[in-house]
This record gives C-alpha cells, sequence and structure tokens, in this order.
C-alpha cells in the first residue's frame, strides 16, 4: 500500500528520506518539548537552589528558540498549524514568481553565451565522431541505416517535387557557366602537365584500332574501287593499295605513340594551345559553344536521357538497400571507417569541425534560450503545488531540521549568558 505521506512521483530514495524526515522531525519535536519540561521543573526548583535559575533560563531561551525557527521552517512549506498568517506558505504562494525567476537563473546563469562557448570548447566533437567511425561495427550499422534510408529519400523526393527543383537548379547552373574559360581554364591544366600527349597517345590507339576493323577496311576498300580505272579493278589493285594504306597508317600511328619527340606531338601541343588561345580571345568562338550548349540543353533527348537515369539510380538504390549486404553498403561502411581514421590522424581538420560545431551550437542556444527559460517556468507552473511541497520537503526538510536544533542551542545559550549576566548586575 502506498504511504500517503510520501509523494506519488517519489522515487524509492525519496522514500527513505521521507522516514529519515519523519524520524529527525519527531527528535527535533521531543527536544523541543524537553525543553518545556525542564524549563518548568528548573523554575520551581529555583527557591531551593540559584544553579536552577540558570537552567531554567537556558531552557526557556531554547524554548524559544526551538518554537522559532520551527515556525520559520514550517512557514516556508505550509501555513503554521494551519493558521492564515500572513507571509506564510512561501513557497505555494510564490510559485509563479519562483518559476519566472528559476527559468530566468537558469538563462541567464547556465545558458549565456560567455559559460555556453567556454563549456563548449572543452568537448572535442570532432574526435568524438572520428573514434565513432573507426569502429567496424558502428560504420557498418551506419552505412545500412543510411542505405536503408535512402529509397525513402528518393521517393519522397519525387512526391514532393525536390527531384524537379533539383533539376531545374541543375538546368539554370549548366546555363550559366561560361564554358569558353573553363574550357580553356582545363586544356591549359592538361597542356602544364603534358597529360594532353596522353590524349593524343588514346586518338592513335583508337584510330589503330578502327583502321584494322573488317567493317572499316571493307569501307575503304570500297572507297578506292570507286575511284580506280575499270583496268586497274581487274588486276585487284584495290586490295594492294588497301594494304599498303593500312600497312602505312597503322605504322605512322605506332611511330606517333612509341616516340615521345615525334613532330606530330609540336604540331598537336601548338593546336591545342591555339585553341586555348582562341577560347580565351574570341567571343565569337565562346558564342560558337554557348550555342551548342542551348542546342544541346534544348534537345528532348537530354530530358529523356536523365528520366532514364534518375530511374536506373534509383533501381539501383532500391536493389543495394533490399539485400542482406551488398556490395555498396560495404563501401561505404569502408569510406566511413577511412574518414574516421583521416580525421583522427589530421589535427587542423579536427578544430575546424570542433570550431563549427561550437559556433552552430553557441548560436543554436543563443536562439532558444528564452524558449528554455520559459518552458522550466511553464512546467514549475504546471506543477501540483502539494505534491511539488511534499517532494521538496523530502529532500531538503532533513537539512531544515537542523536548524532547529541549531536554534534550541543558540537559543538556549543566549538565555543562559543573559541570565548570567542579570545575576552579575545585582551582585554589584
Amino acid at each position: 500500500m502506498t504511504d500517503p505521506r510520501v509523494p506519488s512521483f517519489a522515487t524509492a530514495l525519496d522514500v527513505k528520506r521521507a522516514a529519515d524526515l519523519r524520524r529527525i522531525k519527531w527528535l527535533a519535536t521531543g527536544v523541543l518539548v524537553a525543553c518545556l519540561v525542564v524549563m518548568v521543573a528548573a523554575k520551581a526548583l529555583t527557591p531551593v537552589h540559584a544553579a536552577f535559575g540558570f537552567l531554567a533560563a537556558f531552557a526557556e531561551a531554547a524554548a524559544i528558540g526551538g518554537l522559532a525557527d520551527w515556525y520559520a521552517v514550517v512557514a516556508l512549506f505550509r501555513r503554521p498549524l494551519g493558521l492564515p498568517i500572513p507571509h506564510t506558505a512561501i513557497i505555494q504562494n510564490n510559485r509563479d514568481r519562483i518559476a519566472d525567476k528559476l527559468g530566468e537563473f537558469i538563462e541567464r546563469n547556465f545558458l549565456d553565451a560567455a559559460p555556453v562557448e567556454a563549456r563548449l570548447r572543452q568537448v572535442d566533437f570532432a574526435a568524438f565522431v572520428a573514434n565513432w567511425l573507426s569502429e567496424r561495427t558502428r560504420s557498418a550499422a551506419l552505412a545500412r541505416f543510411a542505405l536503408r534510408l535512402l529509397p525513402e529519400v528518393v521517393a519522397a523526393s519525387e512526391t514532393s517535387g525536390l527531384k524537379t527543383f533539383l533539376g531545374r537548379r541543375a538546368l539554370a547552373l549548366l546555363q550559366s557557366v561560361e564554358l569558353a574559360p573553363l574550357a580553356a581554364g582545363a586544356l591549359r591544366g592538361f597542356v602544364a602537365h603534358g597529360r594532353h600527349h596522353g590524349l593524343l597517345d588514346e586518338l592513335m590507339r583508337a584510330a589503330h584500332e578502327a583502321l584494322n576493323r573488317p567493317e572499316t577496311l571493307a569501307m575503304i576498300r570500297e572507297k578506292i574501287r570507286d575511284e580506280l580505272p575499270t583496268l586497274l579493278k581487274f588486276y585487284r589493285a584495290d586490295a594492294f593499295m588497301l594494304k599498303k594504306l593500312a600497312a602505312s597508317a597503322t605504322a605512322f600511328f605506332d611511330e606517333v605513340r612509341t616516340d615521345p619527340d615525334h613532330p606530330l606531338r609540336g604540331e598537336f601541343t601548338r593546336m591545342v594551345l591555339s585553341l586555348i588561345d582562341r577560347l580565351e580571345t574570341e567571343p565569337a568562338f565562346a558564342d560558337r559553344l554557348d550555342g551548342l550548349r542551348r542546342d544541346l540543353l534544348a534537345r528532348p533527348e537530354l530530358g529523356q536521357l536523365t528520366e532514364r537515369l534518375w530511374a536506373e539510380v534509383r533501381d539501383f538504390v532500391a536493389r543495394s538497400a533490399s539485400g542482406e549486404s551488398s556490395v555498396l553498403e560495404h563501401h561505404l561502411a569502408r569510406l566511413l571507417m577511412e574518414a574516421g581514421a583521416q580525421l583522427a590522424a589530421d589535427a587542423d581538420m579536427r578544430a575546424e569541425i570542433n570550431a563549427s560545431f561550437v559556433t552552430v551550437l553557441r548560436s543554436f542556444i543563443a536562439e532558444h534560450k528564452g524558449g528554455v527559460s520559459s518552458f522550466i517556468a511553464d512546467q514549475v507552473k504546471g506543477w501540483d503545488m502539494a505534491q511539488a511541497i511534499e517532494l521538496i520537503e523530502v529532500n531538503i526538510g532533513r537539512d531544515l531540521q537542523y536548524i532547529r536544533f541549531n536554534g534550541t542551542v543558540i537559543g538556549g545559550l543566549a538565555g543562559l549568558a543573559l541570565h548570567g549576566a542579570e545575576v552579575a548586575f545585582h551582585l554589584l
């Protein structure tokens, strides 16, 4: 059966504290009653011996001090003896003011920008993230969760119009990019690192392979036959010429690929540099590129292509998420682990991330600290004050009872001192 003297929302520890509080209340009351009994007895025995006067003075003042402190302690929580005395039941009668002041106190002392920022700077958020990601099971769980969530994100992007919005933004971005400077910069970087020679090698290799395909040879032979006189066709000159032409071209392609100082490489370099110069200096050339871009973006086939690509991405995501263990999941988990390891090893990156966390959280707390203060005040105002007062008394009442003991002792000593002074005065 529930003890009615303990609040209904109290914990097991509060139940024990309530029992301790009852015991110490009885003890403090017992001391007060004892002082009253001693006072009466000592006053009766004072004619017998003067020492009883000192005892009576001590007991009387101790009883007064204990009674006054009993009143002070009780007045915090309720009306003493149920009497409608002003300025009693202080907590209950000032609940709203206490709630507002408590909210303001927490906002001012715990949520102020300076202490919040100082405390946040002591937390290494990046190290926590790095350690968390570096553990294989956690990274795998995060990758699995992300892949399970990804199909819903993709589906939501279609139903919410996000896909259309992203498509329009991507199209606007493509339309706003200046292609000529971008292409010139990319080509200049290729030339600066000699990568354009690799491009030439790939062109030579592709030409070599194309020339040796049967269908290519057949097409070239047909062209040769169309240009030859009939007599030469009779001697199969087309086959001879095709063989020589193919052999010469193949040898030329291989020669360019294997010789880093081949003259064609110099010509190719000059051609690329000339193209870069035209891209950077000729507005007409840039306009031609922009025209090609407009024509490309205006073609309906581009929209159909993007729709097919989106459908393939959506199907791929759905397949990856439906499997118990997918290759994509393993790759993502490994990527997360590598990111955690890299973050753990890079102190500068951690410092930047921590600074970003501090900035974001500081701004968030500064923006919402008023709401936190109001929430705390509203919660306190919504308490059942009868239960709340009992709970407060259970948690701090034991210490308050010692005020009664202290008041009894201090009052008794004061009474003893005053009685001694009175006796000494009469003896003078």
